[in-house]
């Protein structure tokens, strides 16, 4: 998902206090959690997400919620902040930056992955480090399905996009023959 320049801003601000306090994989799985807990409960997302309700009383529900989830102060200030600011709105995508900015303080990159069908654990593995020596750094993926691919896979990684997809394949092939055709004719 597309981040807008005010989410990278925020979870510019926050991974770089989580980093002077030393707790950037605690901040992580906090907002992580708290994500995963808004996606799954319709009418907690309405509450907090959208300001239909006062910030006052918004915020009374935040401190409920962290108390229970024992949410660390920073993330709790810091969500109270995106409170004030109304930018609640922009939780996951924040959310999803900040894990791209603190896979990055620990070298690793994420490989956007898109197969025909879903492969085991072997293959997989076996992408990760293929991924991992063309890039030089450690390789996560996030696999997503598309059967229109008909087989292979595409791979991107940063700016760096592989494509082994059969379908890209086939078209390679259509172009060659369709271009050596037309030449000789």
């Amino acid at each position: 998902m597309p981040s807008s320049t005010a989410a990278l801003r925020y979870a510019k601000a926050l991974f770089s206090l989580a980093r002077d306090e030393r707790i950037i994989s605690e901040v992580r799985s906090e907002i992580e959690g708290l994500s995963t807990l808004f996606t799954e409960n319709e009418e907690l997302r309405q509450a907090l997400l959208t300001p239909l309700h006062p910030a006052d009383q918004r915020k009374a529900a935040l401190r409920g919620i962290a108390q229970h989830l024992n949410l660390s102060s920073l993330v709790v200030n810091f969500i109270s902040y995106l409170i004030d600011q109304r930018r609640l709105v922009d939780y996951s995508a924040i959310t999803a930056e900040y894990g791209r900015l603190a896979d990055e303080d620990q070298g690793l990159l994420t490989a956007e992955v898109v197969a025909a069908s879903d492969f085991d654990e072997r293959r997989r593995d076996r992408l990760r480090r293929a991924l991992s020596d063309r890039t030089g750094r450690e390789v996560r993926l996030e696999i997503k399905i598309d059967p229109s691919l008909v087989g292979g896979v595409i791979a991107q990684v940063g700016d760096l996009v592989f494509d082994g997809s059969i379908r890209t394949q086939l078209q390679h092939l259509r172009n060659n023959l369709l271009g050596e055709g037309s030449t000789h004719s």
